[in-house]
């Protein structure tokens, strides 16, 4: 559902409302009650609801994947010449 940004030129009241993409625009001010509110040019919002992929691939909760294994020890280790022996 789209996330509008409203601003009154009246009074100066901002808000976001979640209004379907059908809904008509907001006109009344929630604030000072005035007729000034507008719909503002913003980056596209929108939250999701109900279920589908986001609910189903991130059900783990979007912890990290399995640490990487260590690399094989370097030739050079025990010489000196190994950064990691350094």
């Amino acid at each position: 559902m789209p996330i509008y940004a409203y601003k009154c030129t009246a009074c100066g009241f901002a808000q976001d409302e979640m209004q379907k993409v059908s809904d008509a625009p907001l006109t009344v001010c929630p604030s000072c009650g005035g007729s000034a509110y507008a719909k503002q040019l913003t980056a596209a919002g929108f939250a999701l609801k109900g279920t589908g992929w986001y609910a189903t691939d991130f059900k783990d909760g979007g912890k990290p994947a399995a640490e990487p294994k260590p690399d094989a020890p370097s030739p050079a280790c025990g010489t000196g010449a190994c950064p990691a022996c350094n």
